[in-house]
């Protein structure tokens, strides 16, 4: 009937969707870098590490985009964003509409998708654990969220995440055009301290603060309801110890980049010193010639032609 909103909930049969959408990943990304990727390949003329890292942030971007697009449209027509009481009042969130569930059966899919694409694109050995780091790590993190009933804090925590990923992928590609680009990596630095503290204080008011204080306490398995003292603990140590991670390996990029700038500048500054000045010796004139230091006349030079 008109007026009525269907909702949905978390079962076995998700499994079949998610399959369903895996194969469909696994199609737009094979167009992503037929039609888009490769033709900018061909142009750039990269390196086979870099081309590899170019094609990785051009996928990602274009994910990253879509997504942090996608969940701020539900952010914004469920009323979330608005009202920050509601991530976790009226938990558990058990029924979701088609556009909630449909965002995290995708997501899910896309990052199973990631795994076999490392096969595809031929990455090489050592890249694969950094790969498989971050791959578990959102499966991880996504797939607590919706089956703990923690979707709207989901949300708003992928919101930021993909945005955060988003600006750096976006740096990563204008540094491959052009290596002379690299403010865009300063504003993202900016962008991704902002991220981590915004998700820690979320995350702790929402599930370390909200939680604690709504009605339906305790665990029942039937009804979805997971609110207990261990389990929110669980989930903010994870949640800590992921940003905790992510902030490491931020400060060991920053790092290297601020070495390989001294060590450029250190470069730089030797050429200029190990480069002697030219010195002219006069020689002395003799009937009009003049002649070098050893007596003998300079020889005339030649005259190339064009």
């Amino acid at each position: 009937p008109e007026g009525e909103v269907s909702v949905y909930h978390c079962g076995w049969r998700d499994c079949v969707t998610i399959l369903f959408y895996f194969l469909i990943t696994i199609i737009l990304h094979a167009v992503v870098q037929e039609y888009v990727l490769d033709k900018v390949n061909r142009r750039l003329h990269l390196s086979k590490s870099k081309n590899t890292k170019f094609n990785e942030s051009g996928h990602l971007c274009v994910f990253h985009l879509v997504s942090s697009l996608w969940s701020l449209y539900i952010l914004i027509t469920e009323g979330y964003l608005l009202n920050l009481s509601s991530l976790w009042e009226n938990y558990p969130h058990v029924h979701l509409r088609f556009q909630v569930k449909f965002f995290y059966l995708f997501q899910i899919a896309y990052w199973l998708h990631a795994l076999p694409e490392l096969y595809f694109q031929k990455v090489r050995k050592e890249e694969i654990p950094r790969h498989l780091k971050y791959i578990s790590l959102y499966l991880l993190h996504i797939s607590l969220a919706y089956l703990l009933n923690l979707t709207r804090v989901g949300l708003v925590l992928l919101f930021l995440q993909y945005l955060s990923e988003l600006g750096f992928h976006v740096a990563r590609l204008f540094y491959f055009t052009d290596e002379s680009h690299h403010k865009l990596f300063d504003m993202w630095a900016v962008g991704f301290i902002l991220t981590r503290m915004v998700t820690l204080t979320l995350s702790v008011l929402a599930v370390g603060f909200g939680l604690g204080r709504v009605e339906s306490q305790g665990m029942d398995w039937e009804a979805g309801n997971f609110n207990t003292l261990p389990l929110r603990m669980a989930v903010l140590l994870l949640v800590c110890l992921t940003q905790a991670w992510l902030l490491w390996k931020f400060i060991r990029f920053q790092l290297r980049r601020w070495r390989e700038y001294r060590q450029e500048q250190a470069a730089r500054r030797r050429s200029a010193t190990r480069q002697p000045a030219r010195t002219v010796k006069s020689g002395h004139h003799e009937n009009g010639v003049i002649k070098a230091e050893n007596g003998a006349s300079p020889r005339p030079k030649k005259i190339k032609t064009p």
